[in-house]
Formats: C-alpha cells, structure tokens, sequence
C-alpha cells in the first residue's frame, strides 16, 4: 500500500535563504505552511510536493528568511495606546532633525493634546552628541505642551507644559523627584528622577488619552510597525499606570476579534505600593497563567512584584540601597505566587538587589519548589557569577534588553570601562546554561526596533557608536538572533510551539530587506522585513511583496505624531528594496 500523499499546503515558499534555528537542519531554501503552522521545512524539490491547485506559491527571490522576532520584554500593551500621540526621535541623526520633527507636529497638533517624546533615543545617536535645550524645545513649541522623556533620569517640559500640569512657582513639587527653579523660585522645566522615576511617570500621566476607538486605531497600527521590523511575538512586562484589567481591554478586544497582528502574553504589574499581594491575592482568583489563546494569552506575575523591590536603574545618580523590609514583602507575594504556580518576573538591575532577591526565592524554594516554574529576572546588567549559579539552581532565567545601548555611556562612566565590559555578562550567563532571552524594553527607555538591539548584542556597541564589549562578551549573528527567536518561546512556556521554522511551530516569519548574516555590522540596524508572516497569513509586505500587503490602517486621529514610516537608520540612508 503507498503512504498516502501529504496534504497540499496554502502557502509556498522557495528560493530562499531560510535561516530556521532548528539545529535538525539550521539552513533550507523552502518551506510549506499548513492551517497556520509548518507542514514542511527542505529544499525546493522536497516541498514541491506540498504544491496543490489552489496553494500560493511565493518566490523569495534569495532573500534571508527568519523566524519571526520574539521580544521577551516589550510595553506594547501600554505602547499601543499611546502610539499614536507620540512622535519618535528612534535613529534619528541630528538634533536638529529631531528639533525640526517636533516643531512640525507641534504646529500639527491640536489643543488640548500634548506633543510627546518617550523613549527610543539618546543624545549620544545625533551629530551634535547633546541633549536639546529647554530654549530650544520652547522655540520649537512656544503653544503646544512638549514632554520630552530622556531615558528614566530627567523629562523636559515646555512653559505650556508646565502651565497644563500645574507646574507653578507656588505648587508643591510632586512626590519622588525634583522640579528644577531658577533663582526666583520659577519651574524652569526640567524634572529629575531622583530619587525615582515617580515625577516623570506621574507628570506624563497628566497629559490628555486618545478616546477608545483612537486607542484602537493607535494599536493596531504599533502592532502593524512591529510587523514591519519583523516582530511576530512579544511578552508585555505591564507598567506603570497600566491597569488591569481596564487597561487591557482593548487588546483583549481585537484578541477575540482575531485582529492581532503579534501574539502577546502578558504579565500582570502591580501598581499599588504596600497593597501588592492584595493585588495579586485577587488577580490569582480572577484568572490563571495559559489563559487565552495562541495570540493572547496571560503568563504570569511582574516585573514589578513589590515596590520595594525596584532597584531603580538611573546610571546618572548612585545605586539605591533598597529599604530592609522588602525581603518580608517579596517573599509574601513570590511565596502566594509559587503556591498557585504562577510564573512570576522581577525587575533587577544591580547585583547587590539581587543577592538579596534569590535569598527570598531560596526561602520559598525550600517549601514550595521553583524549578519548572519559568520564573525569571529581567535586566540583571551587574549579575555576578555566583548569583548565576544560584538563580540556575532555582531553575529561574534572565531577559536581557538593550538598554546598555541607550544608557552605556552614562554607565561607563559611574562605574568604569571594566565594569562596563560585562554589563550584562551575556556570555557568562549562556555559559552557565541558564535561559537567556532577548528583547528591548521599549518603549519608554529603547527603541522598540529589534534591529537595534541586534546590533548591540553583535558589535558591542551602543547607539552612539561607543564600544562597551570586547569579544569575549559580544554574540556572532546566529547567537544573538537566537535570543530573539527561539530561546525566548522559554519564558512563555511556549518552547516548541514557536521560534524557530519547523513543522509543527507556528507559521511565524520575516523575510528581510537585506541578509542579516552578511551586511556590514553598521548595516544590521537599518535592517526591516518585506514580507512578514504571523500563523500563515500576511500582515506586512513591501517591495515585490507591496501587492500582499494587508490594507493600511490610517491614523486616527489624523494629526497623530506617529508617522505610517518612521525616521531611523534605514530610511535616513533610503532603505533600499534590492537584496
């Protein structure tokens, strides 16, 4: 009897250069895609026989084929409400470019809306290598409120920003930072983080929210701009100010409409201080991790477990030293988590914080174990060996984000180019056989471009072109692209279902602009995708895959900030369609 002949697939793709991540088989030149996952993953002549009457079959042309990129710590949930009223400075390369940028949506935006700046750029990226002046933005927007977030150490605000926030010489500042005065007593505009970031998130909470149906409009489209850097899957770390479940409800809207364009689990922030485990006492009763479906779905607690526990990273002021009452109130919430098995994530930059976190885990480890749990820390730029060792024995794992290459130079220079060298101790921690993800921590701090975070697991270096690394801490190309696919399906519990182009995995990939493995190291950053691919259906194309594209989404409203195609590397030079 002759085996039966497999099922012709919908979709057929060859020639091409398809990088898969499957040690099985790391490299093949077709695949064939089935109800939404790989049917078949070889050469051309081993798929042809997946080709049926009504499949499409697409010619790569040689273009490098990846598995869709997998951030493993991305705001987007909060990103996508805001993305509209935002304008970008990420790879933008002078000051004045971004100064032009914002007095033209200035003159664009109507009253009472503001004009933000969150995150994704540093002084460092411009020619000129300095911040903007308050003079300058106030003559950039002598009306319009302009925020200006300069990574999480200081926020500059015009004197119309000041006036809508109530900023005056009489108020009081707010709690956790300071509100700089000239010599008579008068806001000048700048707000520093110090001793947190309390002042900057709170202030930017003041300014006006897009309605529902703009908060809808606004992430869809931030979905559809990661589509276009090749981002098929992310992991939202929550945040401050985003509520759940209010906060969510959009894009658990178009989850059960089925218009998510990047599949999203989602962590759960707590945003009270001292009512933590009331918190998560009553979201563990509401829902359970695994809740939802392939494309959005809940997977556990954090990054902020308990306020007491944030090891505020401002590598402009000293590190914190952590009140001692914290070991108390993380063990209660990490000890009610673990009971339930919730997997939990927990922001930690400084190895001082953490030595005292993996205590607490071990206490907890000792009566209800942690392994299995795909518990992990997030950031973790001064971990030491031991504490690798002791977060490996625990089973937990660490997420690491390019921050280093927005916040590098400010790093190096508290603490020294040797202490810089190894932060984070990337390969000590690969080394150790602990998990190790991928991802940017956009979009307040980085840029939420993938690109750029693979760029600076490669040379080193940060945005501004200021090496950090020597080789014995940088990844090669295949390395650091693993953290972004397939080593980061581990902290969703998701391994073997996504990452990497096999049959059986979620039909999830982008075909590139250019070879990844063969630009110069400059060029990695202006890299995008062409054709991206999300459970077998479109939802990007551009070049000769322009005529696949979904139909676009415009803004609204109409005089969002946030431009259908962004300034950044690739087109400052004029990204190019040729292979």
């Amino acid at each position: 009897m002759k085996d039966a002949k497999p099922a012709p697939a919908d979709l057929v793709l060859r020639n091409g250069r398809i990088t898969t991540m499957d040690p099985a088989r790391p490299e093949v030149s077709a695949v064939a895609v089935g109800e939404g996952r790989f049917v078949a993953v070889g050469t051309d002549a081993e798929v042809a026989g997946r080709i049926g009457p009504s499949t499409k079959v697409l010619d790569l042309g040689g273009r490098r084929v990846v598995p869709g990129l997998n951030d493993s710590h991305l705001h987007v949930i909060r990103g996508g409400l805001f993305y509209n009223l935002e304008l970008r400075w990420d790879g933008v390369p002078s000051l004045a470019d971004a100064l032009r940028l914002l007095r033209e949506k200035a003159r664009a935006t109507p009253a009472p809306h503001w004009v933000r700046v969150v995150g994704g750029w540093s002084e460092f990226q411009f020619r000129e290598r300095r911040m903007p002046t308050l003079a300058e933005i106030n003559e950039a927007a002598p009306d319009t409120p302009v925020f200006v977030l300069h990574l999480y150490d200081r926020a500059l605000l015009n004197a119309a920003a000041l006036r809508a926030v109530g900023y005056t010489k009489d108020a009081p500042a707010p709690p956790g930072g300071l509100v700089e005065r000239d010599a008579r007593g008068n806001p000048t505009g700048l707000l520093v983080a110090k001793p947190n970031a309390w002042i900057l998130y709170s202030t930017l909470a003041k300014g006006p929210r897009l309605s529902a149906e703009d908060q809808r409009n606004s992430t869809r489209r931030f979905l559809r701009e990661l589509n276009r850097l090749g981002v098929t899957s992310a992991i939202d770390a929550g945040g401050g100010f985003q509520n759940y479940p209010e906060d969510y409800s959009v894009v658990d809207a178009l989850a059960r409409e089925g218009l998510l364009t990047v599949r999203i689990a989602y962590n759960l922030f707590t945003q009270k201080p001292r009512e933590e485990l009331a918190d998560f006492t009553r979201w563990t009763a509401m829902t359970s991790p695994g809740l939802g479906n392939d494309f959005y779905r809940l997977n556990g607690a954090g990054e902020m477990l308990v306020f007491s526990a944030a090891d505020f990273e401002d590598f402009l002021e000293p590190r914190p030293d952590l009140p001692p009452g914290l070991e108390e109130e993380l063990e209660a919430v990490v000890r009610h988590l673990a009971e339930r098995r919730w997997p939990f994530r927990l922001h930690a930059t400084y190895d001082e914080s953490i030595s005292r976190f993996l205590t607490v885990f071990e206490r907890v480890h000792r009566d209800v174990p942690l392994t299995g749990l795909h518990w992990f820390l997030d950031h973790a730029e001064t971990i030491s060996p031991r504490n690798i060792d002791r977060l490996k024995a625990l089973g937990g794992g660490i997420a690491i984000q390019d921050r280093m290459a927005f916040q590098g130079e400010y790093f190096r220079d508290r603490y020294g180019p040797g202490a810089a060298a190894e932060s984070p101790p990337i390969r000590r921690m690969l080394a150790a056989g602990v998990p190790v993800g991928g991802g940017t921590d956009a979009t307040r701090v980085s840029s939420y471009n993938p690109w750029t975070a693979l760029h600076w697991l490669v040379t080193g270096r940060t945005v501004g072109g200021t090496p950090l690394y020597g080789p014995s801490n940088r990844l090669d190309r295949a390395e650091a692209l693993r953290l972004l696919t397939v080593a980061g399906a581990w902290f969703s519990n998701e391994q073997g279902r996504k990452g990497a182009i096999a049959p059986g995995q979620f039909a999830d990939f982008a075909a590139l602009s250019a070879d990844y493995f063969a630009v110069p190291e400059e060029g990695i950053r202006g890299l995008e995708s062409v054709l991206t691919v999300v459970g077998g259906k479109v939802v990007h194309g551009a070049c000769e895959f322009a005529g696949l594209a979904p139909e676009a989404i415009p803004a609204s409203p109409s005089w969002s900030p946030s431009p259908d195609v962004p300034a950044g590397p690739a087109h400052a030079r004029g990204c190019s369609c040729a292979i």
